[in-house]
């Protein structure tokens, strides 16, 4: 009883010194491990007693950024490094004939759509396995850019997809800190080391450097689109891509997508493209995640029950600054 008031008494101490500021800023308590390898849950099967080929479905859901993405009572995963972990698992069972990307995404930076549409690239090169992406809700920006790697695209009839493009942005503080009599004092080895901070207006040289940038990486998304959607020719695809966003009959119309259809479809696309009869579906996930049907999340519920108390900086201020972005966000100016 002694030993049950004293651990009691140590965690509350713990959690309270943490709030106060004078604790980590961030600790975990283990419930269970949580660093295991995927497991495969079986969704849906094709009636028949020999039916061993299988489909693969992989969830590509939330923010693409290549960084853990840890949340209260839960400790989540690297999204690109998860990403890839499924791809290897996939390549590697030679039951899998096809793959089906679930995507949910609104995109994320750069780099993590950049990494993981190479990764799928070469998924496909080394294994010649087809992959369908089935959009359920969003995929734009980052997650078309990754679409744009699949042999075929369906969009559910109340999903949108595109805002094809690159978006840069900073804030500045600095009217703000001579109000109230506040200065930053920057030491720097040259004239732009510190561009884009928030401590002073954005010149016209950071300007002009960043929107070099921008114009790179737009021109990096625009050839993915079209080594992905080859009957788009280049004046078509660049008054598509001003970043807006298409609902899934408009993307058909320009040719942004394949198809608009539900899950189903896509996995019954990616049958076909793998010629195969009767397959059954699965999906990967960390153990402790329940699969009720091809619908269930696999990353929702990876690392399940992992933390019990989790306690960090809000992914707002620890996201590591600004960043160049293939992301779709309504209503930030």
């Amino acid at each position: 009883m002694v030993q049950r008031h004293i651990c009691s008494y140590l965690v509350l101490s713990v959690l309270l010194a943490t709030l106060a500021g004078c604790g980590p800023a961030a600790f975990n308590v283990e419930l269970v491990p949580t660093d295991q390898r995927l497991e495969e849950t079986l969704v849906q099967k094709d009636s028949g007693l020999f039916v061993f080929d299988k489909i693969a479905i992989i969830d590509v859901d939330g923010l693409l950024v290549n960084r853990r993405q840890d949340r209260w009572l839960h400790r989540g995963d690297n999204p690109v490094s998860l990403f890839i972990e499924k791809l290897d698992k996939a390549a590697a069972d030679s039951r899998v004939k096809a793959v089906v990307l679930r995507l949910n995404s609104p995109g994320g930076t750069v780099a993590a759509s950049d990494i993981m549409h190479h990764s799928l690239i070469e998924f496909k090169r080394k294994t010649g396995k087809p992959v369908v992406a089935c959009v359920l809700g969003l995929g734009c920006s980052g997650a078309y850019y990754l679409a744009c790697g699949c042999d075929g695209i369906v969009v559910q009839p109340s999903g949108v997809t595109g805002n094809i493009g690159t978006v840069f942005q900073t804030f500045s503080v600095a009217g703000t800190m001579e109000k109230i009599g506040v200065k930053a004092v920057t030491i720097k080895s040259g004239q732009l080391k510190d561009m884009a901070s928030p401590f002073h207006d954005l010149s016209a040289e950071e300007k002009q450097v960043l929107e070099g940038i921008i114009a790179e990486l737009y021109s990096q998304f625009l050839a993915v689109v079209r080594q992905g959607r080859k009957d788009l020719d280049e004046p078509k695809l660049r008054e598509l891509a001003d970043g807006r966003v298409f609902t899934a009959k408009e993307a058909l119309e320009e040719r942004l997508i394949d198809r608009v259809g539900y899950l189903a479809d896509g996995i019954e696309w990616a049958r076909e493209m793998a010629d195969v009869g009767k397959t059954r579906v699965v999906i990967y996930h960390r153990p402790l995640g329940y699969m009720p049907n091809a619908y269930g999340s696999a990353t929702a519920q990876a690392g399940g029950l992992g933390p019990l108390i989790n306690i960090e900086m809000p992914d707002w201020l620890s996201s590591g600054g600004t960043q160049f972005l293939y992301l779709w966000q309504p209503g930030v100016e």
